[in-house]
């Protein structure tokens, strides 16, 4: 790496830039002018706490999804919701982007439901007794799975409703 005293050399000691440099748990880390940011860089250890390989940190993330369904009701609904909405979309053959769309407003429900149970356990750690401010980020959390689940059923509707209605006219029809 190039300097103000030209080119480094593996006999040279650390430069100006490497001195600001330390490690914090493998990683390098900026620390001029008072403050601490992460470098680029690849690293061999990881941090305190955190996975040394790919495979378990896909580990921890499925360990969080189980963690998830196993202990929040509303995630339960949204998942038993999701199996009745993939049956239902096998059982009326959809095309190929409405099931596009199913997957992703599937996916995007159970991610806010998530990011909501994440954001109440993180304030729940923070501010045990109550805040005015704790109460607008669980607020604000579950309002925004409020929001995807509305959307969801919105794209039901759209999918689902034009292949239904037919079958419920027919039914209703020959009942009468």
């Amino acid at each position: 790496m190039p300097t103000e005293r030209g080119p480094r050399t593996e006999n040279q000691g650390p430069t100006t830039d490497d001195r600001r440099l330390t490690t914090d748990g493998g990683r390098r880390v900026d620390t001029s002018a008072g403050r601490s940011s992460l470098v680029l860089g690849r690293s061999s250890a990881a941090a305190p706490g955190r996975s040394l390989t790919l495979l378990a940190s896909f580990g921890h993330a499925f360990r969080g999804i189980g963690h998830l369904v196993a202990t929040q009701r509303n995630a339960q609904i949204h998942c038993a919701l999701a199996v009745a909405a993939a049956a239902l979309g096998f059982g009326l053959r959809i095309e190929r982007g409405e099931w596009l769309a199913l997957i992703l407003t599937i996916a995007l429900v159970l991610a806010a439901e998530g990011v909501n149970t994440a954001v109440e356990s993180t304030v729940d750690l923070a501010a045990p007794g109550y805040h005015p401010l704790a109460k607008v980020a669980k607020d604000v959390a579950a309002g925004t799975v409020l929001l995807t689940a509305i959307a969801a059923v919105i794209v039901g509707a759209v999918i689902f409703l034009p292949r239904l209605w037919p079958i419920a006219v027919q039914i209703l029809g020959t009942h009468r």
